[in-house]
């Protein structure tokens, strides 16, 4: 394909402009609108993930990287000059290779921890890199499923995608409305919900003890936890750092709980 105004690879124009992304892609929760993928890596997660392509757009680097993988794809394949792959996109991607792909209607809370021990949730958590490294670390220490409030940042957004290595393509997530009653609900199921907290009095993660149905409830650095989600949990638990430094990166902070939380191997 030469032209970089043809409409079939529309899905992938002006990746550089996030409110035009965002009014495209629609995150509504009901399964409408699309999300992109880029990289080989990451659309190979795709590709073996329960979320339907829509299209794939391909640079030869790109082509070399997924050729093993596309003649099975029930999705149009285009294939492109760099030049072409920078004019669709409005800047210089050099990933090599971008896939478009429907987004799913989020499942209701109680289906997806249904057989879960360890979940992830995560409140007010608005920053892309930050919700994505959520979910790549969740992957790496056993989480079973991730719960997101309203106001945190689509999972699905492009760069989120991108550097949960797309995990999140794999993790089973939902978004429910208000974190306090989310977590009562968590609890009504017979979860026990942690919340993660740099306030004095909580308790040393290294005296939690890891066991079934656990919940690790994360907040936005700088202003962490609402106090309604903090007084709704069953514990408070805090990681003990150098007087010297202020906090932890909320993705770090939580690496290091699940970490102690896992039940791996």
């Amino acid at each position: 394909m030469e032209d970089p105004a043809d409409p079939r690879v529309a899905d992938f124009f002006r990746l550089n402009d996030p409110e035009l992304r965002r009014r495209r892609e629609r995150e509504d929760g009901a399964g409408e609108g699309f999300f992109v993928a880029e990289g080989a890596l990451v659309i190979r997660q795709l590709l073996q993930s329960p979320y339907r392509v829509r299209t794939i757009l391909v640079t030869d680097q790109g082509l070399a990287a997924l050729d093993d993988l596309l003649a099975g794809v029930d999705a149009p394949v285009y294939r492109v000059s760099q030049a072409v792959m920078t004019s669709v996109t409005g800047f210089h991607f050099h990933r090599g290779a971008l896939a478009s792909a429907e987004r799913r209607p989020h499942p209701d809370l109680a289906t997806v921890v249904a057989g879960a021990d360890l979940v992830l949730m995560a409140e007010g958590v608005t920053d892309n890199e930050n919700l994505g490294a959520l979910f790549r670390n969740g992957a790496a220490f056993g989480v079973d499923a991730v719960v997101l409030d309203a106001t945190s940042a689509d999972p699905l957004y492009r760069r989120s995608v991108r550097v949960s290595m797309g995990q999140v393509l794999r993790l089973p997530h939902t978004r429910v409305p208000d974190a306090p009653a989310a977590v009562r609900r968590l609890q009504e199921l017979g979860f026990e919900v942690l919340a993660l907290t740099p306030a004095a009095g909580a308790e040393d993660v290294r005296s939690v003890v890891p066991g079934p149905r656990q919940v690790l409830l994360v907040g936005a650095e700088g202003p962490g936890l609402t106090d309604e989600a903090l007084r709704a949990a069953d514990r408070r638990v805090r990681i003990a750092i150098d007087a010297g430094v202020d906090s932890l990166n909320v993705a770090t902070a939580a690496a290091v709980v699940l970490h102690r939380l896992a039940r791996l191997g």
